[in-house]
């Protein structure tokens, strides 16, 4: 894959092609690591706190059941 793409002319060398990637992977990380700290622990924290407000599985199957009939729609999702 990595001679592929400097063949291809995408990339002068292969070290290019290498550090592109693993640049990628780096945003990746920070971006995941970005969503943990600001939705993932905040969520987990105000259920810990208020455990009331879980849903159970019944009620979360009949939301994703309701989300996916919206996205079959045309013009949905």
């Amino acid at each position: 894959m990595v001679r592929n793409k400097v063949a291809a002319g995408e990339y002068q060398s292969e070290s290019d092609v290498v550090r592109d990637g693993l640049h990628a992977l780096q945003s990746g990380d920070l971006a995941l690591e970005d969503w943990l700290k600001g939705e993932v622990v905040p969520a987990f924290d105000a259920m810990r706190a208020d455990p009331s407000r879980a849903l159970s599985v019944g009620q979360v199957r009949v939301a994703l059941a309701a989300l996916h009939q919206e996205t079959l729609k045309p013009g949905g999702g």
